[in-house]
């Protein structure tokens, strides 16, 4: 898939991946001590028998013991006697001798996240809830280790060079029409040859939906015995949650939506919108900070200007890769521009980043930039399953998703919504119940979480929510962004709620304590 692509598709992805990782890492996973000899080889839960088992994290270290058990269903839960695959399923056991009847059930966002291979970035935010339940995984179809719709990914575009790291020379760009064009046959291309891929594997992208999912989720809770579940969903894993409660109420103990994606919400429409708010927000503690405004002037007209000037003038930069430190060589394009601007937009700390980085690559300095955009594209490839985005996508938003003046007039535009259009006219599509973009209307208690400055999923999404749910509170975690289950006391909060789901009666003053990161001034940070 195109790279600007995945930038645009990894909006929802439910850790923040840019400032996320730099974050949670910092957290040591070592492998526990082997069990004593006293715990069963086997632990069963309902009709499920579990073994113990190491989740390791790709990419990584990191690793978790945990207690594994086979469980398959069928590809199309319309044909039920029809061929099965195989999904994924993990437990992280609970430290209590009696625990809690009820299971903790994270759901990842994306689409396309393995929720077992995050669990080690998300597991610092659930860890006190191990003290009294345990916590289930369960990779969605098309993710992980549950039958991947994994698409082949073109050789990236940079190439070996033994030059200086950070030099850069300019080319013309090519006629804008023209090239949105070639642009777009050369993605429709990469789309077919995706799905013949999957084709070959006897997989059928239609059978890879939120739906279908939701399927998947109500036949575990059967194979476990039936307990509650309490959801925590995390970006589009809200969805899943959203949907999950609307058919199975009554299997809903609590429920937890953290940068909450509305049943209503066509994926996409707003992308450019929010985005543009986001960085307004954002760019006003520069502006508003003396030293910083006297540093670098108004960020967003930096970008602006910045993008204008690459796609005129495209960028040929001379790097050193990030990981590796070896020196490569590549375009720095407008789409790749704002693909970076907006993942760092996700978290607090990229973002305090964002008008330093900005201002050097205004000098010329793009090495940074091109450096980073291909770090992050790069760590996308290897956490997104492709191919289940697309089924997600194409089968649930891409029919009500439409081109608009007001999305074209915004930093990010309206082109990538013209690449899905490309892409979803190839891609099957399953098939979507009829109240599908229906509001969640329910009394299930839930606690709904958004950060001040999300660039994808902001407040008003929460409020919108918020709206249909009788037992349900809104908390918003001042100057951070997208996915904030991790933030501040955001832990100890969820971790209260889930013990005693009463939503109305949780302190959470606590989270005054939050506050915006301070744009940094050099790469050392802020103003003190």
């Amino acid at each position: 898939m195109k790279r600007s692509t995945r930038l645009i598709l990894a909006a929802l992805a439910g850790v923040a991946i840019v400032g996320g990782h730099w974050l949670w890492r910092q957290r040591a996973h070592w492998l526990a001590a082997p069990a004593a000899k006293t715990v069963p080889a086997v632990y069963r839960l309902g009709t499920l028998a579990f073994t113990r088992c190491t989740l390791r994290q790709p990419q990584s270290g990191l690793a978790t013991h945990a207690w594994c058990a086979p469980f398959s269903v069928p590809q199309d839960w319309a044909r039920p006697a029809g061929r099965r695959i195989a999904l994924r399923l993990a437990l992280i056991r609970t430290r209590a001798a009696h625990p809690a009847p009820d299971l903790v059930l994270p759901l990842a966002g994306g689409p396309g996240q393995s929720v077992i291979d995050t669990w080690p970035e998300l597991e610092p935010a659930l860890d006190g809830l191990l003290a009294h339940r345990s916590v289930i995984l369960l990779d969605q179809r098309g993710t992980g280790g549950s039958t991947p719709l994994t698409c082949p990914h073109p050789a990236p575009a940079h190439t070996a060079s033994a030059g200086r790291p950070h030099g850069a020379r300019v080319r013309t760009a090519a006629r804008p029409g023209a090239a949105r064009a070639a642009e777009l046959e050369r993605l429709r291309a990469q789309t077919r040859a995706c799905l013949a891929a999957l084709r070959k594997r006897g997989l059928d992208p239609a059978d890879f939906t939120t739906t279908q999912f939701v399927h998947d989720l109500a036949a575990l809770r059967r194979a476990l015995g039936d307990p509650q579940f309490d959801l925590v969903g995390v970006s589009y894993g809200t969805r899943v949650a959203q949907q999950f409660a609307m058919r199975h109420p009554g299997a809903v103990r609590s429920m937890v939506l953290d940068s909450v994606v509305p049943d209503t919400l066509i994926l996409g429409q707003d992308f450019g919108v929010n985005l543009d708010a986001a960085l307004r927000a954002e760019f006003a503690l520069c502006t508003g900070e003396p030293a910083c405004a006297k540093a670098f002037g108004n960020p967003w007209d930096t970008l602006l200007a910045l993008k204008k000037h690459l796609a005129q003038n495209t960028a040929e930069v001379r790097f050193r890769t990030p990981d590796r430190y070896a020196p490569e060589q590549g375009p720095l394009t407008p789409d790749r521009l704002v693909g970076l601007v907006r993942l760092y937009a996700y978290s607090p700390l990229t973002a305090a980043l964002l008008p330093l980085t900005l201002h050097a690559a205004s000098q010329g300095h793009y090495g940074p930039l091109l450096a980073q955009s291909r770090f992050i594209s790069e760590s996308l490839q290897h956490s997104l399953d492709d191919g289940l985005q697309l089924s997600v996508v194409c089968s649930e938003d891409a029919p009500w998703l439409k081109a608009t003046p007001r999305e074209a007039a915004t930093l990010l535009g309206d082109g990538y919504i013209r690449q899905l259009q490309a892409q979803c006219a190839i891609w099957p599509r399953g098939a979507v119940p009829a109240d599908f973009h229906q509001p969640l209307r329910g009394a299930m208690p839930t606690l709904i979480l958004e950060g001040q400055f999300d660039p994808v999923t902001p407040p008003r999404y929460g409020d919108a929510v918020l709206k249909g749910l009788g037992d349900a509170r809104l908390l918003i975690a001042p100057g951070q962004g997208h996915n904030v289950i991790g933030a501040g006391c955001m832990p100890r909060l969820v971790k209260r709620f889930i013990e005693n789901p009463q939503p109305a009666k949780l302190d959470a003053q606590c989270l005054e304590a939050l506050k915006p990161t301070p744009p940094f001034l050099d790469y050392n940070g802020g103003a003190p």
